[in-house]
């Protein structure tokens, strides 16, 4: 009998672990691993053999890691990185060339559109649309187009791709659908069932939870044969279709960029995933009520949330999530300056960060977006005076009283 999410990932680890009885992965530091047999290394190095050479490659902590995020999204196999950006640059350089073209998300938050202006400087394109139109996504595709690229849901505006479209639609074209799942980590979301042939995530946020560690991570789904892959390299053609495009990005990309994860961070990230189900649940629920009560204040302009019935994507929302997640974003009206707003409250902590357990926000024009400049951000529709908030874990009470009384003082 299968059992749940929250049942799977508290048990994981220990059924690992069977020999020493530990429930949590145990922690391995070591940088170098001998072997008495020195074939046995020779086997290791040459793909013979499964086992550990260098911590830039692998632990058995971060394999541990690994194998939980595969089993969390339903993939075939994981690898984690340093960051959720080392996770999404390593797959691009590693699998795009130049002369290449992506179509990828217009809502993109800041660091991969940046990201993307850097591939210029080495012949690689980037196509970016409105992906809540799959229409737009198909009229961008070229012939040298390798892969689309979008988020679930976009911060901060929550612009929501037309995800189950687009998988479709790269189905129909034979091209790998790359979905970043951050915002709607699996407990919410499994991008797998529309079609993504590779997710991205950062583990930093909803996995982890906590805020004490940074990591990322990239999944092979089995979606997509990567035989038809033109940029998989022949040392690696031998493979199984899977093995390819990951290898090619271990090997490539985390051991050749040197991006990797600490077992001490790793093992963090296990621990804060047991809760993210319980932790979801509530901040989700946070959320929806914290936009409920912001819609209807007369100090509130707008609200963007897809938990509201007036989201353009509500009901696509519905149909793919379990919860509409936990960013909310408004605008105060105009005479109210957002900075002013932000330093009224008390509960609420002004930072940049979301995933976390306490409730965080910022003026997003001021800040995360400042640097992308002001045609850019309407492009994005993202308001001058927007506040983006990462809802937490607090009693609902306690949120909604200090907005009720930073919004009394403005």
């Amino acid at each position: 009998m299968s059992k749940g999410f929250t049942t799977d990932t508290v048990h994981h680890d220990r059924l690992l672990n069977p020999d020493s009885g530990a429930v949590h992965y145990p922690i391995v530091n070591s940088v170098l691993f001998g072997y008495d047999n020195p074939q046995d290394l020779v086997d290791i190095f040459q793909g013979k053999q499964a086992g550990h050479a260098y911590a830039r490659q692998s632990t058995p902590t971060t394999d541990a890691l690994q194998s939980l995020i595969t089993q969390m999204e339903g993939g075939t196999s994981s690898l984690v990185f340093a960051s959720g950006m080392a996770a999404i640059s390593t797959l691009f350089f590693t699998l795009l060339k130049a002369g290449d073209h992506v179509v990828a998300s217009r809502f993109l938050f800041g660091n991969t559109p940046s990201l993307l202006n850097t591939f210029k400087r080495f012949g690689i394109e980037a196509t970016l649309v409105d992906v809540t139109d799959v229409a737009l996504v198909e009229a961008a595709i070229k012939d040298n187009t390798k892969f689309v690229f979008t988020e679930t849901i976009a911060n901060p505006v929550t612009q929501i791709a037309d995800l189950s479209a687009i998988g479709a639609l790269c189905k129909k074209r034979n091209i790998p659908f790359v979905v970043d799942n951050t915002m709607t980590p699996s407990y919410l979301f499994k991008a797998k069932e529309v079609g993504a042939s590779l997710i991205t995530c950062s583990l930093t946020k909803y996995v982890s939870g906590h805020g004490t560690v940074t990591a990322g991570a990239v999944i092979e789904t089995g979606q997509y044969n990567w035989q038809d892959f033109s940029n998989i390299l022949d040392s690696f053609r031998h493979l199984k279709s899977e093995a390819q495009v990951m290898t090619q990005i271990k090997k490539k990309g985390l051991r050749d960029f040197g991006a990797c994860l600490s077992s001490d961070s790793a093992q963090m990230i296990a621990v804060g995933a047991e809760t993210m189900a319980l932790r979801m649940d509530r901040a989700c629920s946070n959320a929806l009520a914290l936009a409920e009560y912001l819609a209807q204040h007369p100090k509130i302009a707008k609200v963007y949330y897809p938990g509201l019935a007036g989201h353009p994507q509500h009901e696509l929302a519905k149909k793919h999530f379990k919860h509409f997640g936990a960013i909310v974003s408004f605008d105060p009206v105009a005479d109210i300056d957002p900075v002013k707003l932000l330093s009224e409250l008390t509960t609420v902590i002004s930072a940049t960060h979301l995933g976390d357990n306490r409730t965080l926000a910022l003026p997003v024009a001021q800040t995360i977006f400042w640097e992308m400049g002001i045609e850019n951000r309407q492009r994005a529709g993202i308001s001058e005076n927007m506040i983006r908030m990462s809802v937490g874990i607090e009693d609902e009470k306690d949120l909604i009283a200090d907005f009720s009384n930073a919004l009394t003082n403005c």
